[in-house]
This record gives C-alpha cells, sequence and structure tokens, in this order.
C-alpha cells in the first residue's frame, strides 16, 4: 500500500459514514443512500468520489445549501419519460426512486429517459449505468457541473466537468461501463492534487492568466481543459444542452452562480436514457446480438488490451475478499475528525 494510503475496513467505513451523515442533518435515508455510494467507489478504489465526497455532503448541510431531508417526487411524463424532482436534495435518493419506473418504460417502449431535476450531485455516474445495465438495459448518463472548464480555445470557464457514462448489459459477467469527464481531468482529482500539494498532469489546466499549469491552485483560480481539444469541447457542450435546457435545468454557468461562492458541489440536473435490447431485436436475436458484443470485448482483450472498469472490477474483488480498502491517509484523518467533533454536540 502507498506511503500516503491506509486501510480501513467495509464495515468501518459504513459505520462512519452513516454517523456522519447523521449527525450532520441527512435524514436516515439520505444517510444510508450516501454511505451506500461512496463505499461502493471506496471498495473500487475511485478515490475522487469514494469516502472523500461525504466531506463534500457535510458541507452542503453548514453552508445552507442542501435539503437534507428532501424527499423526490416522481412524475409520470410521457410513456417514455420518467421525472423526479429531487427538491433540492442529493441526487441519489431521486435516481434510487425513479429507477423501476425507467427500466419498465424501456421494455415497453424500447427506450425511455429519466430526467433528474433540481439535485445536488457529487456522485460518479458508472454505479448508475450499471445499475441498469445489470437490469439488461444498455445505459446511457450525463450531467453538467459548475462551470470550471474552459472552452478549446478559449481562456475562461463555460462548461462543467460535464461527464458521461455508458453501460452494455455482459449475462454472467461485470456489465461492460465507462464513465470520464470531458474535462482532461476530474474535479475531485484536481482537489486531492491540491491537498497533497502534487503537481497536475500537463494539459489539464490554465491559469487565471491563460497560461498552462500544473499547479491545482492556480488551475481551481483559473480553468480546467476539455480532453482531446476541439473534441471534448463539443461533447461537453452537447451535455449541457441535453442535461441542461433540454429537460428544464441549469446551465453549468448558471450552477456556479446559484452556488454564490458557496464553494458546495453542484444544483443541476441530470439525464439518463436506457436501451432494451429486447425491444430492438426480439429474444432470441437480443441473444445473439449480446454474443456479437462478446466478441468485440475478446478482440479489445485478446490483444492485451484492457476493458474500461477492469481495474475497477479486480479492486472490488480483491478487496471484498479481503474485507478492506484503501483510502488515502489525510481524508480518513479529516472524516474521523469530522464525526468525533459532531458526536460531541
Amino acid at each position: 500500500m502507498g506511503e500516503d494510503l491506509e486501510a480501513i475496513s467495509i464495515d468501518e467505513a459504513r459505520s462512519l459514514g452513516h454517523r456522519l451523515l447523521l449527525a450532520a442533518g441527512y435524514s436516515e435515508a439520505h444517510a444510508r443512500t450516501i454511505t451506500d455510494w461512496v463505499v461502493k467507489a471506496q471498495i473500487d478504489e475511485c478515490h475522487s468520489h469514494g469516502l472523500y465526497r461525504l466531506i463534500s455532503c457535510c458541507e452542503l448541510i453548514e453552508r445552507g445549501k442542501v435539503d437534507p431531508v428532501a424527499t423526490p417526487h416522481v412524475e409520470d411524463r410521457a410513456p417514455a419519460i420518467v421525472r423526479v424532482d429531487a427538491c433540492k436534495g442529493i441526487s441519489l435518493q431521486a435516481f434510487e426512486a425513479g429507477l423501476p419506473v425507467l427500466a419498465e418504460k424501456a421494455r415497453n417502449c424500447g427506450i425511455a429517459a429519466l430526467a433528474i431535476n433540481n439535485c445536488f450531485h457529487f456522485s460518479a455516474l458508472w454505479p448508475e449505468a450499471e445499475m441498469i445495465a445489470n437490469k439488461g438495459l444498455v445505459a446511457i448518463v450525463t450531467t453538467v457541473s459548475h462551470a470550471w472548464v474552459a472552452p478549446a480555445g478559449g481562456s475562461k470557464p463555460v462548461f462543467g466537468t460535464n461527464p458521461f457514462s455508458f453501460g452494455w448489459p455482459r449475462p454472467g459477467k461485470h456489465p461492460f461501463v465507462f464513465d470520464f469527464a470531458t474535462s482532461a481531468i476530474a474535479r475531485g482529482d484536481i482537489e486531492l492534487h491540491r491537498r497533497t500539494g502534487t503537481p497536475l498532469p500537463q494539459g489539464t489546466a490554465i491559469d487565471a492568466d491563460g497560461a498552462p499549469t500544473t499547479d491545482a491552485k492556480a488551475a481551481v483560480d483559473g480553468a480546467m481543459l476539455t480532453f482531446g481539444g476541439h473534441k471534448g469541447s463539443a461533447l461537453s457542450t452537447m451535455i449541457e444542452l441535453i442535461a441542461g435546457p433540454l429537460i428544464g435545468d441549469m446551465t453549468s454557468a448558471e450552477s456556479i452562480a446559484f452556488d454564490d461562492d458557496a464553494k458546495v458541489v453542484p444544483l443541476h440536473g441530470e439525464l439518463i436514457i436506457a436501451l432494451d435490447p429486447t425491444s430492438f431485436a426480439g429474444q432470441a436475436m437480443a441473444a445473439d446480438n449480446l454474443k456479437r458484443g462478446e466478441a468485440l470485448f475478446g478482440a479489445i482483450e485478446g490483444q492485451g488490451a484492457r476493458l474500461p472498469s477492469a481495474r475497477r472490477y479486480m479492486a472490488r474483488t480483491r478487496n471484498q475478499k479481503s474485507g478492506t480498502m484503501p483510502i488515502k491517509q489525510n481524508v480518513l484523518e479529516e472524516l474521523r475528525t469530522r464525526a468525533a467533533r459532531l458526536d460531541t454536540r
């Protein structure tokens, strides 16, 4: 284990997260869901979206932004559309409320969409894509964030990190899932670099004057860059439109304006699309088509290339077997300090 990492048992992580969130003021339902999701990410060794995000959730309450006891409202909008108003709560409860309706509509119509509005969103998108794929459906998940990212050729923030996730079912195997920001680096990773004083990779950020920088503090004061230049910039624009105005929610610029320098996770919307292979091809053909997908995956792995999420799945197997998982020492120290402080109130 690396010098800056420490092992924590999965049971302790669950207890710590649940206790911390309840003490901070979240309802039992929100505390349970948030803890489940961040522990899941930590087990997969996704440090930027794991237990570290408990700090963000506490800050939302401390700075008066989130409704920690909000109950999401599910609205049946159309034969293939369901909307969930998170009512200024954390997005995860809204997703769990809308998922059964989304899956049913996708099987009835072949394709369906879930729009989550008015939510604070901090989590990775791959758990959502994976949950949908595990129901035998193909998933596309998008959301905007705060305006932290400059467009290609520009020097001022316009976009959020604007992640995109995709899930493909693989009967008897972990689904094929990828999840990436359209920025060159995740915002959470910049914060982790800032905390440890380590340099950012080249080509990920610019400072306030528009000059390239590897300093995390200068990047926060300047702007992040999109991956792939104009290609990432175009994809980010698409996500701004379909996860913002299309579903009647905020753009990244509007989200950061609402934040009003509270410096908490974004209030915005999320668009989730599910497609049913059986509706497109029929039961027999759908099974054959999924096998053709397996041939594609075999061709990739057969030459030594790795499928997205393979590292996470290996970490998951390893950590579930041991009952422990690695976490950055400074993050664990802060979580324990926060929990002790809240417990004495």
